[in-house]
């Protein structure tokens, strides 16, 4: 049983109730924090930070936990996003010199209210600077009759990223073989690093094995190799992690 830094007493009681979860998760496993990060795919040090509540666990770091503990990903999921909401980042600064650093001193409660406060006093000024500078372009561009010509635009905002193309699984049979509706490939190999439709297709085949890769999302990440290694393993085949041609076959058949 790992023996845990003791959290600050200010933690918001949502982020406190998922790093706990989390420990009891790693230590229930019996794996040190090196193995964890070799079942996982994240780093040692990620896993310091999460468990140390210094910084919030991705999703999909979740999803490799909860698979390796053979836990169900969704209460840890459920826990992250009400977390979420109540996250403060702690920044780590270096220690002084000839002390040990202390990652746990908790912020007094007068510095964080000092320090709310100078952030809002500083947007209030930000935004009342853009009204002025709004009104006065305005007055600059009127037209003859005194109305505010319509030449004074905001600036063109940038596009929003492009989300990831959403997959389903629409599971058939023909000719005797199970196709998902996203490719209907059965030699393209693929391993971890590929996305795409073929991904897409491999993951909901694994799901209809029984076997979950995670999210339908057509990235071959952490989850997605684990659950082909265990369908592999299921099926006879040579455990390598990646889906080629035989891969494919078992998973079409």
């Amino acid at each position: 049983m790992s023996r845990w830094k003791v959290l600050p007493a200010e933690l918001d009681p949502r982020v406190r109730q998922l790093v706990v979860r989390l420990r009891r998760l790693k230590d229930h496993s019996g794996l040190s924090i090196r193995q964890l990060a070799a079942r996982t795919g994240y780093s040692a040090k990620s896993w310091e930070r999460y468990l140390g509540a210094r910084s919030l666990p991705p999703a999909e770091a979740l999803k490799a936990l909860a698979l390796v503990c053979g836990e169900d990903p969704t209460r840890l999921l459920a826990l992250r996003e009400v977390a979420a909401e109540g996250w403060t980042a702690t920044p780590e600064q270096p220690p002084a010199a000839g002390r040990l650093p202390s990652p746990e001193t908790p912020r007094s409660p007068e510095r964080r209210a000092l320090r709310i406060a100078l952030v809002a006093g500083s947007v209030t000024l930000v935004l009342a600077v853009s009204s002025a500078v709004l009104v006065t372009v305005r007055i600059m561009n009127a037209d003859n009759t005194g109305s505010p010509t319509t030449t004074a635009r905001s600036a063109t905002p940038l596009p929003a990223p492009t989300a990831a193309p959403p997959y389903s699984c629409r599971i058939q049979q023909s000719d005797g073989r199970w196709y998902a509706g996203n490719s209907r490939t059965q030699q393209e190999n693929l391993a971890v690093g590929n996305t795409g439709p073929d991904v897409a297709e491999a993951q909901c085949l694994l799901r209809r094995a029984g076997i979950s890769p995670g999210g339908i999302d057509g990235i071959f990440g952490p989850l997605t190799e684990h659950a082909v290694k265990a369908f592999q393993k299921q099926s006879g085949l040579v455990v390598d992690g990646m889906v080629g041609p035989h891969t494919w076959k078992a998973l079409r058949g």
